[in-house]
């Protein structure tokens, strides 16, 4: 782990140069940037935990650049579409990704990318951490994290859960889950979480490792049986919905961060305008009663610590990938 996260820290060294020289010329990003809008790229689809985040970062940005910034979604294949766009495309700010956990994950589940999940991006900021909730359709016959799993060793593959698709941290959350109770829930790949949400509800599927935006509300309104949360903590906004390794799920954690990224090469100037903008827009009372409302936790992390959890996180869920044999559809 070392050597990558050293190689990076010389890489990312002089955007904390990059910040000073900002801040005393508040008008380098205006000079560098044209008018034309900015593209967020987000690698899923619209409506799910991603794509909400993404929106609120835009109309931040757009706020305080002065430029127009639009969301545009681009999903497929684990989120490499979405993000082999932005990767390759022009170093100029005007494009960037919205990327999650699931960025780290695809070289593992998919091999040889035409990107480089870490060297072929310029970080820019970590913007929030979520739990997932592992859900039910109320007519699971299973109240708790213990009865599900109980359930479903003794009906093997009855039972399925969705995620956004193969090889997503969606999907890795209950594979995990899985591996680690010996539960045999059957996995169903969506194109996007959005899709997942509307089949739980109907009971198409039975279960899910949902992002908390996605289906806080349902809970709250009782369409949806919350079980379990997979951070190590329980969340504010479900106090009385216990951890899975309270539930018995021994050593069980797994959250999602979401992270704004552009292409390698984009100018330090640029890259930290926008990194101090969402560090101003996120701090906003307003924004984070949002995004509390939503069911995320802000928590800002400036350019070179978020190239650093994303080598430790590639590195983690790597070797699950691998432990568990997640391969591509």
């Amino acid at each position: 782990m070392k050597g990558p996260i050293r190689q990076l820290r010389r890489r990312h060294l002089l955007t904390g140069i990059g910040v000073a020289s900002w801040i005393a010329s508040p008008w380098a990003v205006a000079q560098t940037l044209s008018s034309r809008p900015i593209r967020i790229i987000v690698p899923a689809a619209p409506g799910g935990f991603t794509d909400i985040v993404s929106r609120l970062s835009a109309m931040r940005l757009t706020t305080s650049l002065g430029v127009q910034v639009v969301v545009e979604n681009r999903q497929g294949a684990g989120s490499t579409i979405g993000a082999d766009y932005v990767a390759k495309s022009a170093p100029d700010g005007h494009t960037l990704l919205m990327s999650s956990t699931t960025h780290v994950l695809g070289q593992a589940v998919y091999g040889r990318l035409p990107y480089d999940p870490i060297k072929s991006f310029s970080p820019v900021a970590k913007l929030v951490d979520s739990a997932y909730i592992l859900v039910t359709h109320p007519s699971v016959k299973a109240q708790t994290t213990r009865e599900l799993i109980a359930l479903a060793k003794s009906q093997p593959d009855s039972l399925h859960f969705g995620s956004s698709g193969n090889g997503s941290s969606q999907h890795l959350t209950g594979a995990l889950f899985n591996a680690m109770t010996g539960a045999q829930l059957k996995h169903v790949p969506y194109r996007g979480s959005s899709g997942v949400t509307t089949d739980l509800l109907a009971g198409t599927i039975e279960c899910s490792f949902a992002g908390v935006p996605n289906v806080l509300q349902l809970v709250q309104q009782g369409k949806l049986r919350a079980l379990g949360v997979t951070t190590a903590r329980r969340i504010e906004q479900l106090p009385e919905v216990p951890t899975l390794a309270e539930s018995g799920v021994t050593g069980y954690e797994a959250s999602i961060w979401l992270a704004l990224l552009a292409p390698a090469g984009t100018s330090n100037e640029i890259v930290s305008r926008y990194h101090a903008e969402l560090l101003k827009g996120f701090n906003n009372p307003e924004a984070q009663k949002a995004l509390f409302d939503a069911g995320v936790s802000p928590s800002i992390l400036p350019p070179m610590e978020t190239a650093e959890l994303m080598v430790r996180d590639m590195q983690r869920w790597s070797k699950v990938i691998r432990d568990i044999g997640i391969k591509p559809d």
